[in-house]
C-alpha cells in the first residue's frame, strides 16, 4: 500500500457537504465518501463532538485522518469518520458549541476554523489492503463490534442496502422490534440478530453468500414475518 501525507483545510473538507440517509455522506466537494459501507454509523456523543470543535477553535492538532484513494481520483474515509462528520455538521449549522452556531461567529472566527489544516494520509492499494488497514488503525480507537468487522469483511451492495433497515437510529427494524431486540442499531446489534435468526447462527456464511446481492429485501421480509 502506498501512503502519502497531505494537508486539507476545513473549508476544502466541508465544501458541498451532503448527509443523505439513502445516498450516503459526502464532503470535499463530492469527492470524499465519508461513510463507506464498512464504516460504523455516527456514534459520537455530544461531549466528544464538542471536544473536536474545541480542539479546532484553540488551534490544537487533531489526530491524523486516513483516506483511501480510488482509481477515479475520488476518496473514501478509512479512519476519522466521526471527527469529519462533527466538523462538517458544525460548519453547516447542525449543532452549536458554547451556545454559538457557526453562523453566529465573527468573520475572523469563522476564517480561523475554515483555514484550520487537517493532516490526511492518502492510502492507495487494493480493496483487501484498505479493509485490513481499516481494521488495524481502528484497534487503537473505540473497539469495533463483531458485526461492524463483518460489515468490513463483506462490504458491498448488500451491506449498503441492509443498513437502511437495521443500522440507523429510528430505522424500520427499531420501529418493529425495539421491545424485544437488545443492543443498539447503530452498533449493528439489530443487524447481527436478524442475520443470526435467518442463518441459524451461520452469520459469516450468510453474508458471504449475499455479499454482492443488489439489495437485502429477503432479510427484511424475513424479519417482518
Amino acid at each position: 500500500m502506498k501512503i502519502e501525507l497531505k494537508e486539507i483545510t476545513i473549508k476544502e473538507l466541508t465544501k458541498n457537504y451532503e448527509d443523505n440517509e439513502e445516498a450516503g455522506v459526502f464532503g470535499y466537494d463530492g469527492k470524499l465518501d465519508i461513510r463507506p459501507p464498512y464504516q460504523r454509523e455516527f456514534i459520537y456523543k455530544g461531549n466528544q463532538r464538542d471536544a473536536v470543535i474545541n480542539t479546532i477553535i484553540k488551534s490544537f492538532p487533531l489526530n491524523v485522518l486516513y483516506w483511501a484513494v480510488h482509481e477515479d481520483g475520488n476518496y473514501e474515509i478509512i479512519d476519522g469518520q466521526q471527527r469529519t462528520i462533527s466538523i462538517s455538521q458544525y460548519v453547516n449549522g447542525v449543532f452549536s458549541f458554547n451556545d454559538r452556531y457557526f453562523h453566529n461567529l465573527q468573520e475572523d472566527e469563522k476564517n480561523q476554523i475554515l483555514d484550520y489544516k487537517l493532516m490526511v494520509y492518502l492510502c492507495s492499494g487494493t480493496d483487501s489492503e484498505k479493509l485490513e488497514w481499516f481494521k488495524i488503525i481502528n484497534i487503537a480507537g473505540e473497539k469495533l463490534t463483531e458485526q461492524e468487522l463483518r460489515n468490513a469483511v463483506y462490504s458491498g451492495s448488500w451491506v449498503s442496502d441492509v443498513k437502511r433497515y437495521f443500522s440507523k437510529n429510528s430505522c424500520p427494524a427499531y420501529g418493529i422490534g425495539s421491545d424485544y431486540l437488545k443492543g443498539s442499531p447503530t452498533r449493528q446489534d439489530y443487524l447481527q440478530t436478524a442475520i443470526k435468526w435467518i442463518s441459524e447462527d451461520n452469520i459469516e456464511q450468510y453474508m458471504a453468500k449475499h455479499q454482492h446481492d443488489k439489495n437485502a429485501s429477503a432479510l427484511w421480509r424475513y424479519f417482518q414475518d
